[in-house]
């Protein structure tokens, strides 16, 4: 049985675990080290197994309306298998709770071929989450980001 726990989590090494099993989303070595610390200091959830934790997902406040998804990720072990959706709805309610309207997510954009961020902004699309704006150099030239909102409300 896996339960969701949080918004407090400090159970960083066991996330940057779970980051360090995607390499094919996250590669970058100082980025890793940066979701990782924040899931101990930002609202965090996570379900939580008999092994440990599978998955996790960061939120970032903005503004009291408006959030971001700061980072979420689930262990390539158990991918495809509904932890991902199951932690998304969760922030989704809990922020909803609070009185947040938006929530946004950002991800790279479809300017750059990748079969994986392929995947991910078809994941965020079938939950809701609609195109916004891509920002070309917000990360880095290589990296154009995407942005996706989500009314909560």
């Amino acid at each position: 049985m896996t339960s969701i726990i949080g918004p407090t989590l400090r159970r960083e090494a066991e996330c940057e675990a779970i980051l360090r099993s995607l390499p094919q989303w996250f590669g970058i070595e100082d980025s890793v080290i940066s979701y990782a610390r924040d899931s101990g200091v930002m609202p965090t959830f996570a379900v939580d197994g008999a092994q440990g934790l599978v998955g996790f997902i960061t939120l970032m406040e903005h503004f009291p309306a408006s959030w971001e998804v700061h980072c979420i990720a689930v262990s390539a072990s158990v991918r495809g298998t509904g932890i991902g959706t199951r932690l998304l709805a969760h922030a989704e309610k809990w922020l909803a709770q609070r009185g947040a309207r938006f929530l946004q997510i950002k991800t790279i954009a479809a300017k750059k071929t990748d079969p994986h961020y392929d995947q991910t902004r078809e994941y965020y699309i079938r939950r809701g989450y609609s195109p916004v704006e891509v920002f070309p150099t917000i990360w880095h030239p290589s990296n154009p980001a995407l942005q996706l909102i989500k009314a909560l409300t």
